[in-house]
């Protein structure tokens, strides 16, 4: 009796301390979100943590350190703890650097732990050249919960060298994630596919270096090829909310993921396809009003195009959307099934004289680009299509893709890849150098999109 109460005080006493000693972990991250000038986002999942302090500091003043901490963050259906955290009030254009500690135990981090502010150079200095990554389709095998057959993951391989481009930001344009049948029948599961598929080892470093802004495409959103009557579409535009890092998601009165942001002379508009899309089979000629972004949208969108256009620091305006723009082939969901509300958008930038106008586009699992120009002499939209990162990929070379009559020769990518895109020269004479690689790493095809490519066509005297 003594020999066992004995063990039973000493096991007590090695258990004890153990449990004090026990500490959160990550999950996934840190990422990087917004960036504006005196402010940033940074986002961060864990698992088990009581406390979690993002301390972070000028570049070479320490003296300068603010901390924010969490502690007893609210668990998710998927078992781990969604961490942003949004340092305010910093200097103009400048370096900080930051630590991680998770109840009192500083991790590793894939990625160097630094960030910057958004330098003030309207009115004042020439625009500053960046660069960004834009693309679509990122599946990430899960044997237990996926179809039978050839996993449709094929690579991992992109989210590293993506990681190693140097890129200043990001852009995802949907299908970041794919929810399966066990996922989107349940809370609880929508909620472990996003916590899954980014804790893989491929993406942290990626997540850390660059800032990262998102939109949505079906995958993401609900099933496959859903509309707005999706069940549980508020849930999935909870946790879209509470994985990305965009300033903003929708309107009051007007829920939604579309938002807005600057980079230097550009302005990004990110659009929401699918929370009040029409279902793509209905027919458009007995329905008029068939729509993917809903009338508000569209109309927020034209505004934000005006609104930009008078603020006249902006040379690019790039709209990001889940679904091709310019394709005039009926093939899978592009804006050809919805062609009154895309004419409605073509008609709109021509009468207004808005000029810079570059789609970003995803979701049909190869690469491409496509040009346009509306009316006799209007300005010219381009298109770039960038998909798919990790998923399988469609063999275009001799579909009906390739015979569209606004495709750019020889951009057809039919494999894994993304697309990064460079900004820049002197103030009247930026260019766009798109380029496209694959997961081996290879240039696929480069292109360059000159600010007067962008221009109505000059009136010969």
């Amino acid at each position: 009796m003594k020999l066992h109460l004995l063990t039973r005080w000493l096991f007590l006493f090695v258990l004890i301390p153990a449990l004090a000693w026990a500490t959160g972990s990550i999950v996934s991250g840190p990422m990087l979100g917004y960036r504006a000038h005196r402010e940033v986002f940074l986002w961060l999942e864990t698992k088990n943590a009581t406390e979690v302090t993002l301390t972070y500091w000028l570049h070479g003043q320490p003296d300068t350190a603010q901390a924010i901490t969490h502690t007893n963050q609210p668990t998710t259906p998927a078992g781990t703890q969604i961490h942003h955290f949004r340092p305010g009030l910093l200097e103009m254009g400048a370096q900080y650097d930051y630590k991680l500690t998770i109840d009192s135990t500083e991790p590793t981090l894939a990625a160097p732990a630094k960030f910057a502010t958004q330098a003030l150079w309207e009115w004042r200095k020439p625009p500053p050249d960046f660069s960004f990554l834009v693309g679509s389709c990122a599946y990430i095998n899960d044997p237990v919960y996926d179809r039978p057959g050839t996993p449709y993951g094929k690579t991992t391989r992109t989210f590293e060298l993506m990681g190693d481009s140097g890129a200043d930001f990001m852009i995802w344009t949907g299908d970041n994630w794919y929810w399966r049948e066990p996922d989107y029948d349940s809370i609880s599961g929508l909620w472990y596919r996003p916590s899954h598929d980014r804790a893989i080892p491929e993406m942290q470093k990626l997540l850390g270096v660059m800032h990262h802004y998102a939109t949505w495409d079906d995958h993401d959103y609900g099933p496959n090829d859903s509309n707005w009557s999706y069940e549980y579409k508020d849930t999935a535009l909870d946790i879209f909310k509470a994985y990305w890092g965009n300033h903003s998601y929708g309107e009051r009165g007007n829920p939604g993921v579309y938002s807005k942001f600057y980079w230097g002379d550009a302005a990004f508009f990110l659009m929401d396809n699918h929370y009040y899309r029409d279902a793509a089979e209905l027919d458009q000629d007995k329905h008029p009003e068939k729509t993917q972004w809903g009338r508000h949208q569209l109309e927020w969108l034209k505004q934000s195009l005006l609104a930009a256009k008078e603020l006249k620091h902006f040379k690019f305006l790039f709209i990001a959307t889940g679904n091709q723009m310019l394709q005039t082939q009926p093939l899978g969901e592009q804006y050809e099934l919805y062609r009154r509300e895309r004419e409605e958008l073509m008609n709109f930038i021509e009468e207004n004289a808005i000029t810079g106008v570059v789609f970003l586009t995803g979701d049909v699992h190869h690469s491409a680009m496509y040009r346009r120009q509306l009316g006799d002499r209007g300005p010219w939209i381009y298109e770039i299509t960038s998909s798919p990162f990790s998923s399988g990929s469609w063999n275009v070379a001799a579909s009906e893709k390739a015979g569209d009559p606004f495709l750019i020769s020889d951009t057809l990518v039919g494999d894994q890849n993304f697309v990064r895109v460079d900004v820049r020269g002197e103030k009247d004479a930026r260019e766009l150098v798109v380029t496209c690689i694959d997961k081996q790493g290879d240039t696929r095809f480069t292109q360059i999109i000159k600010l007067t490519d962008l221009q109505p066509t000059p009136v010969t005297p």
